[in-house]
């Protein structure tokens, strides 16, 4: 029973199933937000959104009894399980914001699509290198702000008035969105040397911190390809191993018959 119920949670018509019913709540719950498509549609809607969470919990129910213990040892499984949960809960009883959190269900397609899977995995493992990326930025654009505030604060109050506007403004900046023309330049029109502040602080920040960031996730990529060609090597290793032995074992129980054969012969 445990073995046909593995099968099925495990086969890939089950699985494109459950891929596509995410998807399909998706665009049902983008269909929520518009008001022409509720007035009329919303029966099917709701009738819709009770079927997926039937089959979503029909699902975790079925993992739970092939897997076990081994379930909730899975941070995947744990996260489906969660998001299920919260679908679960009724909005009537006092927990109507959880209602708006079913969006999360959406998630799920991260859990049963394994490329995607591999690249939440590399963001996980790079998040102490972009800790340290982010701290220095953080300094970078704390000393700018101090310096800018003090140089442009009078003249610019609405921009660099305060350490937090000032703060923002050069995140606007490092974001390149309007930054020459909606800044810079009408800085540079009070203060024609501001490109002395304005170029290094882009050149650093946006171009400098900002690639160090995508070269850290760019490694992680590689660091776990790498490890999973290591595994699929090691597993070809393995079946090579487990098929000479069989094939040693085989080749004895041959000649154990041949001599039994001789000596019948002789016999």
């Amino acid at each position: 029973m445990l073995h046909s119920i593995k099968k099925i949670v495990e086969s890939s018509l089950f699985q494109n199933f459950i891929i596509t019913l995410i998807i399909l709540n998706g665009i049902t719950m983008g269909l929520e937000t518009s008001k022409s498509f509720m007035a009329y549609g919303s029966s099917f809607i709701y009738l819709f959104d009770k079927f997926v969470i039937t089959v979503f919990t029909i699902e975790i129910i079925l993992r739970i009894t092939t897997y076990r213990f081994a379930f909730f040892k899975d941070p995947w499984s744990l996260f489906d399980f969660v998001v299920v949960g919260i679908s679960l809960v009724p909005s009537s009883a006092g927990f109507g914001i959880l209602r708006i959190l079913r969006v999360l269900r959406l998630f799920r397609l991260v859990t049963v699509v394994p490329q995607m899977r591999k690249i939440v995995a590399a963001l996980m493992s790079v998040i102490p290198g972009m800790l340290s990326i982010a701290s220095l930025m953080i300094l970078f654009f704390y000393i700018f702000a101090i310096m800018a505030t003090n140089l442009y604060g009078e003249s610019f109050p609405l921009w660099f008035g305060t350490l937090g506007e000032s703060f923002y403004t050069l995140f606007q900046i490092m974001t390149l969105e309007s930054w020459s023309m909606g800044i810079v330049r009408p800085v540079m029109d009070v203060h024609p040397l501001a490109w002395v502040f304005f170029v290094p602080f882009i050149f650093i920040v946006t171009f400098v911190m900002i690639n160090l960031i995508v070269a850290v996730v760019v490694d992680a990529m590689a660091i776990i390809n790498k490890e999973e060609e290591q595994h699929i090597v090691e597993a070809l290793q393995e079946n090579e191993s487990s098929l000479q032995d069989e094939i040693s074992q085989l080749r004895k129980e041959i000649d154990e018959l041949k001599i039994l054969l001789i000596a019948q012969k002789h016999n």
